[in-house]
């Protein structure tokens, strides 16, 4: 009972009712929630005290209104539903927490238009930093944010002279790995399955996989299999598509641009009743936790997934504190050196 004798809802309780109950002033309240370190032991200890009596619970809204920033880090990926992103999202989202703030995410679903209304959205609640795994080339948003003082880094793409920090693997050597692990299986003649041909990763990989045939002594045969979408229906249709070639002009291997993908051919091919890795070898590529569960457990091409959202994250805290406490930033591309798994589909 309060103010005589009305009850009162946590709700209605305001930073004034308890500077009243504590006796001290509206300014020691808020030192004691923001800035702990300038009141004395004895004093916010009385501060708290009232704080758990009257269930008084901070505006934090309001706060970060009259700061001008929230404590939110915004995060677009390209697809929510891959665990590759999963993965990713997990190992920033531990980054973000440590720091006390909270991570809302973006799922552009690789659409260019969509990824500018995510970018567009964190800019309008003035998320304190991005986390972005671009489409395409890089969103002009993103010059945008940085004029109003909200930092982005790149994530699963090099920044190389972009001049924003980025985190990344290394695609081109992954491509290599793959192909390179087919070919040393005495595959000749192989396909690489994946699009669209716009994500510079896809790009990145099957540069990976010409340098792999370029260093083989003996000619190899490499055919693409482009595909709209990175996902295990597109697998299955591209197993259809190269079923459909004559059996003296099939590859006997084939490299998937990613583990959805390479378990949606796996479906296909053994559909059609080929057996994995007998007729057709398979290699996937993120090594996500379902490629060693498959009914053929899949070989993959490994990515730190969780360690590469992690220093995402890091890197954007570390140019936070620099911008807040006015001193020089260096940018930063950091990349990954990825790793072969091989399992049973090409062993």
């Amino acid at each position: 009972m309060m103010g005589g004798g009305v009850a009162r809802t946590a709700a209605s309780v305001s930073m004034k009712d308890v500077a009243a109950l504590a006796g001290v002033s509206l300014g020691t309240v808020s030192n004691v929630v923001n800035s702990p370190q300038l009141v004395s032991e004895a004093t916010r200890a009385r501060v708290e005290v009232a704080i758990a009596k009257l269930g008084w619970v901070p505006n934090e809204s309001a706060r970060q209104l009259r700061a001008g920033r929230s404590r939110s880090i915004g995060m677009v990926v390209m697809d929510i539903s891959n665990p590759f992103f999963a993965d990713v999202l997990a190992g920033a989202e531990t980054a973000v927490y440590d720091h006390g703030y909270t991570l809302q995410v973006g799922n552009s679903r690789s659409e260019p238009v969509r990824e500018s209304e995510q970018l567009l959205l964190f800019e309008q609640q003035r998320v304190r930093g991005v986390l972005y795994t671009p489409v395409g080339a890089l969103n002009d948003r993103i010059a945008q944010m940085r004029h109003r003082n909200i930092p982005v880094v790149i994530v699963d793409r090099t920044g190389d002279g972009s001049g924003y920090c980025s985190v990344s693997v290394d695609d081109v050597e992954g491509g290599r790995l793959a192909a390179e692990h087919l070919f040393a299986r005495g595959h000749r003649a192989i396909a690489v399955v994946g699009g669209p041909g716009s994500l510079h990763q896809v790009r990145d990989r099957r540069l990976g996989v010409d340098l792999a045939r370029g260093q083989q002594a003996e000619p190899v045969r490499v055919m693409t299999v482009t595909t709209e979408a990175m996902d295990a229906a597109s697998g299955v249709a591209a197993a259809d598509q190269l079923l459909t070639l004559p059996v003296d002009e099939r590859p006997t291997g084939v490299f998937a641009t990613n583990d959805l993908l390479a378990m949606g051919l796996l479906q296909g091919f053994v559909t059609h009743g080929l057996r994995v890795p007998d007729d057709m070898a398979i290699i996937g590529y993120d090594d996500i936790s379902f490629a060693a569960s498959a009914a053929v457990p899949l070989s993959s091409i490994r990515q730190p997934r969780e360690a590469l959202g992690r220093r995402a994250a890091e890197l954007l805290f570390e140019e936070i504190a620099a911008a807040d406490n006015k001193t020089e930033h260096e940018h930063q591309s950091v990349r990954f050196t990825p790793e072969l798994v091989v399992r049973r589909s090409s062993a």
